[in-house]
């Protein structure tokens, strides 16, 4: 009897607490979140998403100029232009062969030229009481002393212009920020109905198996059999135009049927779980077992889907532009823009490197955050 005691007398209050966990319960959103911030890629496309963001909503208001605005003067003026010193005042000579006066980067007033000597092709100035020659004789055009000798240049950055113009003079920064509006709309307006046709149209197919399944599916088939070129084209038909709504439209009747797909898969495993099984006995309607417990179950995979296709959606509008059928001119678009860089891609490359790389960090900075939400919603990666 005195061992059977002393094996049930209670312990002591120091023994109790080795068995009790010191550290508090993680809910599962604070366990992603954790895991998501872990990653620095992720971290990164966070940051780089925002910019863009910032860059698209905010940076219009403090441009100098519109995105159709034509300064035919400043026509392919680049990001590094070189500026000629007469008598103590900077110039630029124009790709259109004018003269311009400078002020720290900034472009001036429009020089006019004194009179035009057409057969030694060259346009005579007097600046500062000196006589100066434009000679356009030569490629870029130079400016030239009275004895032929062509004036100090340096670089120099354009103020004026950061990123330069174009071929009809307009500002490609101010057009990358509406073209990133166009851009961010595009993908975010086409992921909200891939999220809301596709969780809706896989909840139906998986939870009510079956023909209905059978049929779904096999509709779902022939959409994704018919390239999105081809669905573009016939709304362009439909409505008369294209434009943003085309690409839009296009993008929200093609890109829900992958959600869907992801959403059927992951319905179909868990309908026959227990818990949806004690609902069922309980006497809980479709809509209610769906909303309260299968959806909520199967989000991981629907935000991580939904994440990835915000780059496709941004790469497909690009590409939709530059071949003609996305935004009308003078609308700026990022696809439109390389499109138009072609033409000058050899005398100024800078056309074709900016549009294409805002559309290379925009693809990124989705895809470093998709990497990094199914990495924290996967439990294989948590270490």
């Amino acid at each position: 009897m005195t061992s059977e005691k002393m094996d049930w007398s209670p312990i002591a209050e120091s023994d109790r607490q080795r068995d009790v966990i010191a550290a508090e319960p993680i809910s599962q959103l604070r366990e992603i979140l954790w895991q998501f911030s872990r990653r620095k890629t992720a971290l990164l496309g966070i940051a780089l998403v925002l910019a863009t963001v910032l860059f698209a909503v905010a940076g219009p208001h403090f441009a100098r100029h519109n995105y159709d605005e034509q300064t035919l003067a400043f026509a392919s003026m680049a990001p590094v232009i070189t500026v000629y010193t007469a008598g103590g005042q900077d110039y630029y000579v124009t790709a259109a062969g004018k003269l311009v006066s400078m002020e720290d980067g900034e472009l001036g007033a429009i020089i006019r030229s004194k009179k035009d000597d057409g057969k030694k092709k060259r346009y005579v100035f007097e600046l500062n009481g000196e006589t100066y020659y434009l000679n356009y004789r030569n490629h870029p055009a130079t400016l030239e002393d009275t004895e032929g000798n062509v004036l100090p240049s340096r670089k120099m950055l354009n103020r004026t212009y950061p990123l330069g113009t174009d071929t009809l003079g307009r500002d490609i920064l101010v057009r990358l920020m509406y073209g990133a509006r166009i851009s961010l709309t595009v993908a975010f307006v086409a992921t909200l109905v891939t999220l809301l046709i596709g969780i809706l149209y896989g909840c139906i197919a998986a939870y009510s198996g079956g023909m209905v399944d059978l049929v779904m599916m096999r509709i779902v088939d022939i959409i994704s059999s018919i390239p999105l070129t081809m669905y573009v084209i016939l709304i362009m038909v439909l409505f008369g135009n294209g434009g943003l709504n085309s690409i839009i439209i296009a993008l929200g009747s093609v890109y829900w049927v992958d959600m869907s797909r992801v959403v059927r898969g992951e319905i179909l495993t868990l309908k026959n779980r227990e818990y949806v099984a004690a609902a069922r006995t309980m006497g809980s309607s479709t809509w209610f077992i769906l909303t309260r417990h299968l959806i909520p179950n199967a989000l991981g995979p629907i935000i991580v889907t939904a994440t990835m296709q915000i780059p496709s959606a941004i790469f497909t509008e690009a590409f939709m532009s530059f071949i003609g059928l996305g935004v009308s001119a003078p609308m700026a678009s990022w696809g439109m823009m390389c499109n138009d860089a072609l033409e000058t891609l050899q005398t100024a490359p800078y056309q074709l490197i900016f549009p294409a790389l805002a559309i290379c960090i925009a693809m990124f900075a989705f895809n470093f955050i998709g990497d990094g939400l199914r990495d924290a919603f996967d439990p294989q990666m948590r270490k």
